[in-house]
């Protein structure tokens, strides 16, 4: 089982192959944004890896983070925790003013992945 670590929270083993963004939010216990319900559309559940990037993206990740101009950061919602990994959250609730994270999302990747 992979080993998830999100800065400020307990460690904890994760599903291999469980969306981070549902990691987070079920296993870690971070109110993390999925406002677009973990479809890749609207860059909420940002977060920052301190270790364990994975080396691969969705087209779907790839093409908002460039449309958006973001670096440094990856879309939990459209990453499988096949590793251990640690990450900063970068958009939780707590602050936000949103009256909840979004639509929960779906338990597999969302569109359909095609990886590049």
């Amino acid at each position: 089982m992979p080993k998830l670590t999100v800065e400020g929270f307990p460690s904890v083993d994760v599903e291999s192959g469980k969306r981070l963004v549902l990691a987070m939010e079920e296993d870690a216990g971070v109110d993390i944004l999925h406002a677009c319900g973990g479809n890749a559309r609207c860059t909420t559940c940002r977060v920052e890896f301190v270790s364990g990037a994975p080396s691969k993206m969705t087209r779907a990740e790839k093409s908002k983070l460039e449309e958006r101009g973001l670096t440094g950061i990856r879309l939990a919602c459209q990453i499988a925790c096949d590793e251990d990994m640690t990450v900063r959250a970068i958009s939780r609730l707590e602050g936000s003013g949103r009256p909840d994270p979004g639509k929960k999302p779906e338990s597999t990747i969302q569109p359909a992945p095609e990886w590049v």
